[in-house]
């Protein structure tokens, strides 16, 4: 992936809207959701996500599809995949990365008060 790629590519996803659209395609994986679905999950008005799936899809970070009456959208994952290696080429200067051990160690117990109510880290 080229700079220009990489920078077009995040440029989309640096708005409220478009990243919560996203990260809900994230979730849905690689069946997608369809776009009225997406709208209603969201609460966005429609002429508003057509406007952001449009810029999601000129970035190449998602791809559309039409099933009869409707279109499916779904994160193109390959071309995340080759963001983050961009992203993550050089990372740790070519020593194991610190980033892949925190990913494997387990999260740290949440306390838990007397009442039986847990206490949330600030």
């Amino acid at each position: 992936m080229e700079t220009s790629d990489a920078v077009t590519t995040l440029a989309a996803l640096a708005q409220s809207t478009r990243l919560a659209i996203f990260r809900l395609l994230v979730k849905a994986g690689p069946g997608g959701r369809p776009a009225g679905e997406i709208g209603l999950t969201l609460d966005v008005p429609a002429a508003t996500l057509s406007f952001h799936l449009k810029d999601l899809s000129r970035a190449r970070l998602i791809v559309g599809r039409p099933e009869g009456r409707h279109i499916y959208y779904a994160v193109d994952f390959e071309r995340i995949g080759h963001l983050l290696a961009f992203l993550t080429e050089d990372c740790c200067g070519g020593n194991p990365c610190l980033a892949a051990a925190s990913a494997q160690r387990t999260p740290d117990p949440v306390p838990v008060h007397d009442s039986g109510t847990k206490e949330h880290p600030r």
